[in-house]
């Protein structure tokens, strides 16, 4: 192992990763980071932690060093040291040549669009390298999709690998490459910007203020990637990448347009996704592009094809604007608009952007509980839409008779009878409230609505959260809650299964639950290797085999022998599982 990368994942987005570097006990420097290219200034090994040198022969060979002590197990000397042929390069608009020579293999791999499309060997590799390197980036930047395309299939084929796209990257926009999975960056179009006496910064190339201070040289130039590179590091700690994206993406049209295609790959990839986050993680959503990022999209599709009603709540809807506060029921206004109602035998649906709508029974679950948008008062047309056509799914694949609108958006429904109670009006007005009390009041006359006990309310809460969060609900079968908030038992005959936590907005799984689990096949299973005793974390080198569809912070099932262990919960998505190096997911529950 003395010429191997150490290296883990200390942060994770979807795609976007901040891996620690060395010993990971105690890492000498993280990702994203920079590689020092021949002819740069010093840069310290913190932020630039490898060096890059090509020789004059062709095809030219390649060389990355470590200026750390990275490999273990010792991690004493600077090393790894990596060394290969970068192999004949053709422009990726020749999508059908083959250029004949391969390039080499090993801890560096070398990767054109050419040999993505032609080299086979690439499928079959028996060692995970340590770093990739897209040889042909800035030509596949310039061209629609190959580039996203490209990182998206290095991505998914080799989890484990740091990722470097050579003079691709600068501050302006490097938490967009980030967010594509690109790990390493280099100086080349800072130096060429220092040369043109332009200085590159976050925001994009910019001319010298006059009779200031400012200097494009390259030290100047480093600050600038410095500070990107910082911002970067700290969004991924806190959650918080996503906006800065959407920011950086307006820098230039080109990132518009990766960021939209790759959005909508990632939409389409079921083993990337997210189903849980700490309580305190907020998704920002201050511009339109936030209707396209994944996490946002996914819900969308969620509640168009797969969600489900609660049982027997789906005769009358009530539509009602969002809240500031999360979950909604506790916030002011929510608790007038419950008032109004004055019954829980009635399906209430949250109108809001970007996620469209949010059934209350699910307003504790993520993303519905932790979003943030700016109030305007206003609807884009794009969201008028996406809301439109998520309502015509729900009416259509249930049995309401009748929709009560109290939210600022007006729909047009066929078969159902229809009412506007806000006309113009706050929705806090006493005029308001009084319209929604007597329009709830009028429908309700022909028909015969019992109130919710408290107890079946949270069951059906719990029920909907299992079906989105879960395979089923079927687990929830039979079972009574017990408690006082913010903490509610599941109990099966007596036993508590689980524990449904308010401020973790999560459930958490007893070992009772596992062979209730199992019978249910209501969690997606992970399958150990036969001869490993399993005592900790997972890890990928001891599982077998894993289901499609993990996504991080989804419970799983562990399996070994064709027998349920234990219970674990999945810190990483299924993307990851093959060979990503560290912990996959924590276990917490073993029988």
């Amino acid at each position: 192992m003395a010429n191997e990368l150490g290296r883990k994942v200390i942060h994770r987005y979807l795609y976007a990763r901040s891996w620690a570097l060395g010993d990971r006990k105690s890492p000498l420097a993280s990702t994203p980071c920079m590689i020092k290219l021949n002819g740069d200034c010093d840069l310290t090994e913190q932020l630039a932690p490898f060096s890059a040198i090509t020789d004059d022969e062709i095809p030219q060979t390649l060389t990355i060093s470590a200026n750390l002590p990275l490999s273990p197990p010792n991690f004493t000397n600077n090393s790894p040291v990596f060394s290969t042929k970068i192999g004949h390069v053709l422009p990726p608009s020749l999508d059908e040549a083959d250029a004949g020579e391969s390039a080499g293999q090993g801890g560096l791999l070398p990767v054109s669009w050419q040999r993505l499309n032609h080299d086979s060997s690439l499928m079959n590799l028996d060692t995970e390298p340590s770093i990739i390197v897209l040889v042909d980036a800035v030509q596949l930047a310039t061209q629609q999709r190959k580039l996203v395309d490209a990182l998206c299939v290095i991505k998914n084929r080799f989890p484990g690998s740091l990722i470097w796209t050579p003079g691709l990257g600068g501050p302006d926009n490097v938490a967009v490459l980030t967010w594509f999975g690109v790990d390493i960056f280099d100086l080349s179009r800072s130096r060429q910007c220092a040369a043109s006496n332009i200085l590159l910064t976050g925001s994009g190339p910019r001319e010298l203020v006059e009779n200031s201070s400012e200097s494009a040289e390259i030290e100047s130039q480093v600050v600038q990637w410095q500070l990107a590179i910082n911002e970067v590091k700290s969004r991924l700690v806190n959650g918080t990448l996503r906006s800065l994206v959407e920011q950086q993406s307006l820098n230039s049209p080109n990132l518009v347009e990766h960021l939209r295609y790759h959005d909508k790959v990632t939409r389409k990839n079921p083993n990337v996704g997210i189903s849980h986050v700490a309580k305190e993680t907020i998704l920002h959503c201050n511009s339109h592009t936030s209707l396209s990022n994944p996490i946002v999209t996914k819900w969308v599709d969620f509640i168009i094809n797969e969600y489900q009603v609660p049982e027997n709540l789906d005769s009358i809807l009530i539509l009602l604007p969002c809240s500031a506060r999360k979950p909604y029921r506790m916030s002011k206004s929510h608790r007038k608009f419950l008032d109004a109602i004055g019954n829980s035998a009635f399906h209430e649906v949250m109108v809001t952007s970007p996620l469209g709508l949010v059934p209350r029974d699910l307003e504790e679950a993520w993303p519905a509980s932790h979003y943030d948008i700016p109030v305007t008062g206003e609807w884009s047309l794009d969201e008028i839409d996406r809301t439109q056509k998520m309502l015509e799914s729900l009416v259509n694949k249930h049995k309401y008779h009748t929709v009560i609108n109290h939210s600022s958006m007006s729909f047009d429904l066929d078969g159902v009878d229809y009412y506007e109670t806000r006309k113009g009006l706050s929705a806090t007005s006493r005029e308001a409230l009084s319209q929604l009390r007597e329009t709830v009041s009028e429908v309700s006359k022909n028909h015969k609505f019992r109130n919710r006990k408290h107890h079946k309310i949270l069951l059906d809460n719990f029920n909907s959260i299992a079906r989105y969060k879960m395979e089923n609900d079927s687990w929830l079968s039979n079972v009574n809650v017990r408690g006082k908030p913010p903490f509610w038992r599941i109990e099966l005959e007596g036993k508590q299964i689980a524990l449904w936590s308010n401020d973790r907005r999560g459930f958490s799984l007893a070992k009772s639950s596992i062979p209730i689990l199992l019978e249910k096949s209501s969690l997606k299973q992970i399958h150990l290797k036969a001869d490993i005793s399993w005592k900790g974390d997972i890890f990928s080198n001891i599982v077998e085999s894993f289901d499609s569809g993990i996504n991080s912070g989804d419970d799983l099932l562990v399996m070994q022998n064709l027998q349920a262990i234990g219970l674990a919960r999945a810190t990483a998505s299924g993307w990851e599982w093959s060979t990503t190096p560290g912990m996959i997911a924590k276990g917490h529950q073993r029988l």
